[in-house]
């Protein structure tokens, strides 16, 4: 899994840099692209002619240059976000090039927050997909069914797809919640506006999960010597922090979570190499599922 992100990351960083470059006007050659980023002719062939195949190029010999209606229109940030979303087209139910042209509009770009790169396949959904997507980016109000529950007035936020599951993050009165977008039904858009709130917007890019709004707690973890390297090369856990790092390698991490799925599903694939110190009903809980697994018919020989 780490490597798969790892991969992800790259292909990121690549492509903002070569729109970077394509925003400035410059010509890019494949040939020295390659050498820049130490990666063969194909893979950047790939990415201009794959991965960002719909975007609006000109060409000069062997030369790809921005179409110049779009020259300087992006920030850093918005080229960051794009890089990111091109990396991971599969991701999103809508896959026509003028989708991902429309990713050049920031604010559409702003109705989409990505917390992973695998995915469910909503193709089938796309119209719903596109119908929330126009409803943040114009501020209206919608209405849905949702678990047998009729839910109006509320004010969309932010598609999220967090581990490959798209969510809705949108305030239902004082409460901000999530949605599993799958299970929205008979969605409506309402004429009525609202004016989003800053503050739920830094809520949402900076939450590590899809709880938004519960009491944290924090859990403390031991982490071992063997798999310490993970964890401080990047945040393995949701609110990763390292608390200290002890003679023999292994690490003392914190976290603060808001829900035990949020993190017991990590606690278990890292398991034997990592102990949970607090709390006690949450390492009494991971002990008891152990046993239960280890108890069951279908695992016994």
């Amino acid at each position: 899994m780490a490597k798969t992100t790892s991969s992800h990351e790259k292909v990121s960083v690549r492509l903002a840099e070569i729109l970077i470059k394509l925003n400035r006007g410059e010509k890019l050659d494949p040939r020295q692209l390659a050498e820049e980023f130490g990666v063969t002719l194909r893979t950047i062939q790939r990415d201009l002619l794959e991965r960002l195949a719909y975007l609006p190029f000109s060409k000069d010999q062997q030369f790809f240059v921005l179409d110049p209606y779009y020259l300087g229109k992006l920030s850093t940030a918005d080229i960051q976000r794009f890089a990111s979303l091109s990396g991971i087209k599969a991701l999103f139910p809508v896959l026509s090039d003028n989708f991902l042209r429309e990713i050049f509009d920031t604010r559409v770009s702003q109705a989409y927050l990505v917390k992973g790169h695998h995915y469910e396949d909503l193709r089938e959904k796309s119209g719903e997909f596109k119908q929330l997507e126009q409803a943040i980016v114009q501020h209206r109000l919608i209405h849905f069914l949702y678990k047998a529950k009729s839910y109006t007035g509320i004010a969309p936020y932010k598609l999220i797809n967090q581990k490959g599951i798209w969510y809705l993050a949108a305030q239902d009165g004082p409460q901000l919640k999530t949605f599993c977008f799958s299970q929205l039904k008979g969605i409506q858009t309402d004429e009525r506006t609202f004016t989003p709130e800053a503050d739920i917007n830094t809520l949402i890019e900076q939450e590590d999960g899809i709880w938004f709004g519960a009491e944290k707690r924090e859990v403390v973890l031991k982490i071992d010597h063997s798999v310490a390297a993970y964890f401080k090369r990047r945040p393995v856990l949701p609110n990763q922090q390292i608390d200290k790092e002890l003679e023999d390698g292994s690490l003392i991490v914190s976290t603060r979570i808001s829900h035990d799925n949020q993190i017991m599903p990590m606690i278990k694939y890292w398991v034997p190499n990592i102990a949970i110190i607090a709390p006690k009903e949450l390492r009494d809980s991971l002990l008891q599922s152990l046993r239960e697994y280890l108890g069951s018919d279908d695992n016994k020989p």
